[in-house]
C-alpha cells in the first residue's frame, strides 16, 4: 500500500517524463544482422500510459539514445512529447514545463542510470526501477518492485491512477467546485 505523503505527492502530478533504456525497455539491445538496433518495450507499460494520458496526465519521452525504435513507440501510443538523442535531459525537461505552464515540483521523473540523477533531484516526484544504480536508487522518492522494461511504467501508471482516485474521494466541495 503506498503511505499517505507519497500519495499525495502521486496526486499532483501533472506530467510523467520516462527515460527509455532500462526504464521503458530492459536495457538490452538486440542488433539485426545489417547493425540495426531493436529495442523490446512492454504492452502492459504502454497500456499504463495510455490511462494516464486518459485521466489528463502529460507523458513525456526523454532519452540520450537517438533510436527509431522510441519515436515509432511514442507515436503508437500518442505520445507527442518524445525528445531523443537529448544531452541535457534537464534543459529539454525545463523548456517542455515551460511549454505546458508546469512546475518542476508537477513532475514525476523515471530513471534509472547517471545521465538521469540531474533530473532525479530536480522533480516534485523522483521515481526509478528495481534494478536502477544505488545513486537513483537513494535519490528516489519511489522504486518499483518491477525491473525496467518488465512493468515498472504500469506499477507507476496504476500508482499515480489510485492517488488521483484517492485524492478525490478525500477532496473537500471546495476542491471539487461545489
Amino acid at each position: 500500500m503506498i503511505e499517505t505523503k507519497l500519495q499525495s505527492s502521486f496526486a499532483q502530478v501533472k506530467l510523467l517524463a520516462l527515460d527509455v533504456d532500462g526504464v521503458l525497455t530492459d536495457g538490452g539491445l538486440y542488433y539485426t544482422e545489417s547493425g540495426e538496433v531493436c529495442k523490446k518495450f512492454n504492452v502492459k507499460d504502454g497500456k499504463g500510459i495510455k490511462l494516464i494520458m486518459q485521466a489528463g496526465i502529460e507523458v513525456a519521452i526523454i532519452s540520450a539514445n537517438d533510436s527509431p525504435a522510441t519515436n515509432h513507440r511514442a507515436q503508437k501510443l500518442g505520445i507527442t512529447n518524445c525528445f531523443i538523442g537529448v544531452a541535457d535531459k534537464m534543459i529539454v525537461l525545463q523548456n517542455l514545463c515551460q511549454q505546458l505552464n508546469l512546475s518542476l515540483s508537477q513532475v514525476a521523473y523515471m530513471g534509472d542510470d547517471l545521465n538521469d540523477l540531474p533530473v532525479l533531484k530536480s522533480v516534485g516526484v523522483p521515481l526509478t526501477v528495481a534494478d536502477a544504480i544505488p545513486e537513483n536508487k537513494a535519490i528516489a522518492m519511489y522504486v518499483t518492485e518491477q525491473l525496467g522494461g518488465q512493468g515498472a511504467v504500469r506499477e507507476i501508471c496504476n500508482l499515480l491512477l489510485n492517488s488521483m482516485v484517492k485524492a478525490k474521494e478525500t477532496a473537500t466541495p471546495e476542491f471539487l467546485g461545489v
